[in-house]
């Protein structure tokens, strides 16, 4: 079912959208919840994986908070996190080292990613109540619908990063004091669509910390290697951003809203993520490099094999590519999961060399 604007604020000063709902019944079928209704008329979100969790089994009370913390749509949890893992097994392969702690780092970087992605989606929603109330993808969130007030969001977020500290203060010195830093992007990047025409960077920026953050949680000093791999993390997050971004570039136009996909066109668009794509396996590829020594040859090999594999998967986002078929654009954008998770994959067989 797609929303479309018919009308403006007279003045179109706070761009404002009014909208009203089409009559195309194939396209609103498509977004039919199982039961048979509308996804919006029981407090589901409209982008939400259909059938997840907290729709189904989640006590009706938090399921407005789980929707605010994006829990119904687990793809941002898993993005935040591949980073952390990069970077705490290219550590250990580094070094030569594994211990117990280091599967708390393992664990806790799970937790924390969950935690921490609610806080930040929980104070993205916040801040851009007004926007989402006028885009149709978003209008369906918790606070445009009226599920959760502003006031109480603002206290769900402050709960689940108190709680992300108490697992940050396990680690390191040097690792917390990344943890409170990294607070600093997060609570920019809803601000940069207002002012910059490359808000995905922002998004990069927070969205790779936990490369830098689980190195350093192993290693106890922050190494170059992982400087390189958090660049490469945010050269991919410019990759799959921007393809999202594709999504909303009509209701983003006439609300002001900035982003790579309006700056790039539907034109250039291939071309910048061909760029990114090379540019996050270079940086991922050099980071290995760096990090292990170049006489342990066999776990060198399967370490390149990890950028190899997660270019060669985002090459063939690219090759399925459609860049004004929202349904393809949004499994493009999810499939990233199983591209960070190839690095994953290599890095960790390395370590048993």
């Amino acid at each position: 079912m797609r929303l479309i604007p018919v009308e403006r604020d007279r003045l179109s000063r706070p761009k404002r959208v009014i909208y009203k709902q089409s009559n195309l019944r194939s396209h609103e079928a498509h977004h039919m919840s199982p039961t048979g209704t509308r996804p919006e008329a029981d407090g589901q979100v409209r982008d939400a994986v259909r059938g997840n969790w907290v729709d189904r089994r989640a006590p009706a009370f938090a399921r407005p908070y789980l929707r605010l913390s994006r829990a119904d749509r687990p793809i941002g949890t898993w993005l935040l996190l591949l980073p952390c893992w990069w970077g705490l097994l290219l550590a250990m392969a580094a070094d030569g080292r594994a211990g117990w702690f280091d599967l708390w780092i393992f664990a806790g970087c799970g937790i924390g990613a969950f935690l921490m992605r609610g806080a930040g989606c929980t104070w993205n929603d916040i801040t851009d109540r007004h926007i989402d109330a006028s885009v149709a993808r978003t209008a369906s969130r918790p606070i445009p619908s009226g599920q959760v007030t502003t006031r109480r969001a603002l206290g769900w977020a402050v709960i689940q990063c108190l709680v992300a500290f108490g697992i940050l203060v396990t680690f390191p010195v040097t690792a917390i004091g990344l943890g409170v830093l990294s607070l600093l992007p997060v609570a920019i990047y809803p601000f940069a669509k207002r002012f910059t025409w490359w808000p995905q960077v922002f998004l990069g920026i927070a969205f790779n910390w936990g490369a830098l953050l689980a190195w350093t949680a192993h290693s106890g000093t922050l190494g170059l290697p992982a400087v390189l791999l958090y660049l490469s993390g945010m050269a991919w997050t410019l990759f799959y951003d921007t393809i999202y971004a594709h999504q909303d570039k009509e209701d983003d136009a006439l609300i002001g809203v900035k982003s790579t996909a309006r700056l790039f066109g539907d034109a250039a668009t291939p071309r910048w993520l061909t760029g990114f794509l090379v540019i996050a396996v270079a940086l991922m590829a050099g980071a290995v490099a760096l990090a292990v020594p170049q006489d342990a040859f066999a776990r060198l090999g399967l370490l390149i094999a990890g950028p190899w594999a997660f270019g060669w998967h985002m090459l063939w986002q690219m090759r399925k590519l459609d860049l004004n078929d929202n349904d393809r654009l949004l499994m493009l954008f999810r499939a990233n999961r199983d591209a960070g998770l190839l690095p994953v994959l290599f890095f960790a067989i390395a370590l048993l060399v």
